[in-house]
């Protein structure tokens, strides 16, 4: 077994892997998605909560008062982008949708705060549908210090996942690199010592 797939069988053993937002249907997954960048989803996941109870449909979050979404969003950062996103997306929904989230990536890339991470995440997590592998900052940092990629770069990141491992691990290979991040691999102090990944791990861009 190489040493990329070593990787991915510890960090298998180690991780339940997601997904990790809120979101009884496909429109409350895609609206949790775009509130969590920037955000840790344990806070996106107490705004939806409280969000989902005053809005549930495409129809009103359009229809919503921008001053009133952006207070319930506000503790997500980034609040009055992210209210103007919701709104403007769910208005696309429904005069170019149907009503219904798109279940095609270049269709969903043409909402309202959604790039290619997010529509990653929500063709899995919305539609059952693995489209790629989506590339976060811990999945970005923690791929590079492993040394799974020498890319900076998200999409280039993801290409290099993808040419690694097959399909059917994509949606978990994302989740477990960010539970990793969280846990162990931290941007500032990453806790090598207790790392399952020390005597294997370049450290890439660490002090060595």
């Amino acid at each position: 077994m190489d040493r990329n797939h070593k990787i991915l069988n510890e960090l298998e053993r180690l991780y339940k892997g997601g997904p990790f937002l809120s979101g009884r249907t496909p429109f409350e997954r895609l609206i949790a998605v775009i509130l969590s960048a920037q955000c840790t989803d344990k806070q996106v996941n107490k705004v939806t909560k409280e969000l989902f109870k005053k809005y549930r449909t495409p129809k009103a979050f359009a229809n919503a008062d921008i001053k009133e979404l952006e207070k319930l969003v506000y503790s997500t950062g980034f609040y009055r982008a992210k209210a103007r996103y919701l709104k403007e997306t769910s208005q696309i929904i429904l005069d170019r949708f149907g009503g219904k989230v798109p279940d095609k990536m270049e269709d969903l890339l043409e909402l309202r705060g959604v790039a290619r991470k997010v529509a990653n995440i929500v063709m899995w997590e919305a539609h059952n549908t693995i489209s790629g592998i989506p590339v976060d900052t811990h999945v970005k940092r923690v791929s590079y210090r492993l040394g799974l990629t020498k890319n900076t770069d998200p999409n280039k990141i993801e290409q290099d996942l993808i040419n690694m491992y097959p399909k059917e691990k994509w949606p978990n290979v994302s989740y477990m690199l960010i539970e990793h991040g969280r846990a162990v691999c931290d941007a500032r102090n990453p806790n090598c010592k207790n790392c399952s990944f020390d005597n294997i791990c370049p450290k890439n861009g660490l002090t060595k």
